[in-house]
Order: C-alpha cells, then structure tokens, then sequence
C-alpha cells in the first residue's frame, strides 16, 4: 500500500510539473511570435484568424501595410534581408515574425495581380504558413521556409544574378537566421515588391 501511495504521489507529481512546464512553454512561444507588441499575435495563436477582417491578424497587417507604404521603406527592407548584420542582435527588422507577415501580404496581393509565381507559386507556401506548423517548428521552421521559398523561386522568373543567389542560400548554414533573410529578400525583390508595395 505504502509503494502504491508512493507511486500515486509521484504520477500526480509528475502531471503537475508538466503542465506547469507546459504552460511555460507555451507562454514562452506565444509572447516570442508576437508581432508589433500586439497580444495574441503571431501564426500559432487562435486569435490571429489569418485571412479574416477580425482578429490579431488583421490588426498587425494594418500595422504592416503602414509601415511599408513607401518604396524607400520598401527599399530599405529589401537591403536589411539582403544583407543582415553578422550580430543577430542588430538586424532589421529584430523579430522574424515581422518578414513572414511581409511576405505573407506580399504573396496574398499577389494572388491577385499575378505576382506571387502564379498557380504553382508562393500560394502555396502562404497557406503552409497559415497553417502554422511546418514554419513555426522551433528546430527546422526556419530551414523548412527557405526550402518552400527556394523551389518556387523559378516561378517568379528571376535574373541570372538573382537565381545564382538563391542557388547559393543554404538551409542547413548554422547561422539560418541569415539565411532564411537573404531568401525573403530575394522573393520580394522579385516579385516587385519595391515597386508594387502591400
């Protein structure tokens, strides 16, 4: 009876202490994919509500579009992903989640006027992202990104210098953080962005 109680004392132990660590995580998750500073933003959270005139989505998109609304803004993001600072502390913009809203208006827009790849091109990669999984894995989200962004590259029918470019983007280089910048800027450069905006 006493290893009975013990062992019981020791599940309910266990239970409590992982969802004490789960919670955690998740708050960890949560305030680290928020966009702009607004609460329960960020791909993973039910209130983001992707493609919705209501929610946290819509919110940051209008906050985005803001943002880039000139072509020197544009511009300037354009050379941020293109050349990110070797200290991750320093590049712009900071948080990550940012460039993928970017892109994620870019490539909606571009459904419309053509400029996201067309039917086999980044349509698909927007939908992945709404999906919220494969890109927000903690270990290979940012890899798994690069890989979607880089086969649908051809689609956008790209220069000689750009497609050398992203030939040479690696998804598995230690710092893909940089990567994964360098690939973003490349897909908004060709797709018009500086000229055609959000």
């Amino acid at each position: 009876i006493v290893m009975t109680n013990s062992f019981v004392a020791f599940v309910v132990f266990l239970v409590a202490t992982t969802t004490i660590m789960m919670k955690k995580v998740s708050s960890f998750s949560a305030v680290s994919r928020e966009i702009y500073g607004i609460r329960n933003s960020g791909w993973t959270n039910q209130e983001w509500n992707w493609g919705y005139a209501a929610g946290t989505g819509h919110d940051c998109a209008a906050i985005c579009r803001r943002a880039y609304n000139s072509p020197n803004a544009r511009k300037q993001l354009i050379n941020h992903l293109l050349e990110p600072s070797s200290s991750p502390s320093s590049r712009e913009p900071q948080n990550f989640e940012e460039v993928k809203l970017v892109m994620a208006l870019a490539w909606q827009r571009g459904r419309w006027d053509g400029s996201d790849g067309g039917r086999d091109g980044y349509g698909r990669v927007l939908q992945i992202m709404a999906d919220a999984v494969r890109y927000e894995d903690e270990s290979n989200g940012h890899s798994n990104l690069i890989q979607d962004m880089k086969d649908r590259y051809p689609t956008l029918k790209p220069s000689a210098d750009a497609a050398r470019a992203m030939k040479a983007i690696d998804p598995s280089a230690t710092d893909v953080d940089a990567e994964c910048r360098k690939c973003s800027g490349l897909v908004l450069l060709a797709m018009g962005f500086i000229e055609r905006g959000l």
